[in-house]
């Protein structure tokens, strides 16, 4: 990747900031657009600036950085640095990068940008896993396993399964796994024809072959349990 990833530090104490700036400016890789100490600056910045990592603090007047993360409808990669051990896990269920503790060790910072950079790179790739025929045609797609383009016919597919950053796709007669995320399968498995029930799976309507309270279960006997929020459009699929 040569291209650099350009990021912005929140942090309301101004030795923090500086420690942070100054530690970005050592990375080749990392273009500083902008530090505030005040996060709702921040957040007006974030609102018309893209931005591919945010360094941020989390007590901070105002709006603290896990509200300020959640508030955004474009998520870059996020770092949260912090005095105040008991925000890591729920960092981390927001989908934070890296939880670094104050007083923060450079050599803790390159770890945590690194992992800021494959994450950025690995995103770029599962772009171009998936890939369709000319023509806007989508009755298959390619994914690829193992170093190789394989063939996967659509009316085929049974159910897809996300597991962290892989996919499972699951055929009549056979399973596929494959680096890639499942808002790109959504994009081509769609209603009628398919459903994303939760969080982790989409499967394909007409293989469902019972339904019972919050759990399908399809015709090679697998077991999903529905979203609440999903039943209703899945019973309408159905035609319940």
């Amino acid at each position: 990747m040569n291209e650099k990833l350009r990021c912005i530090v929140i942090d309301d104490e101004p030795i923090g900031k500086e420690l942070i700036v100054d530690f970005v400016n050592t990375i080749p890789f990392l273009d500083l657009k902008a530090s505030f100490e005040d996060p709702v600056m921040a957040l007006t910045y974030l609102q018309s600036n893209d931005v591919d990592i945010i360094f941020s603090d989390i007590q901070m007047p105002k709006i603290n950085g896990i509200d300020l993360i959640r508030s955004l409808t474009k998520q870059p990669s996020i770092i949260f640095i912090t005095a105040h051990r008991d925000f890591a896990l729920e960092g981390y269920e927001d989908g934070v990068v890296d939880y670094l503790l104050k007083p923060v060790a450079y050599n803790r910072f390159l770890k945590a940008v690194n992992r800021a950079k494959e994450r950025f790179s690995e995103s770029n790739t599962k772009a171009s896993v998936i890939t369709n025929p000319p023509n806007n045609i989508i009755d298959r797609i390619f994914i690829k396993v193992n170093g190789k383009l394989v063939k996967v016919t659509l009316e085929d597919i049974l159910y897809v399964e996300a597991l962290g950053d892989y996919l499972k796709i699951v055929t009549y007669t056979e399973s596929h796994t494959t680096l890639a995320t499942l808002k790109s399968m959504e994009d081509i498995l769609s209603a009628p024809d398919f459903l994303r029930v939760q969080r982790s799976f989409i499967v394909k309507i007409t293989a469902i072959k019972s339904v019972s309270g919050n759990v399908v279960e399809l015709t090679n006997g697998k077991s999903i349990t529905i979203a609440a929020a999903k039943k209703d459009e899945l019973f309408n699929l159905l035609g319940i």
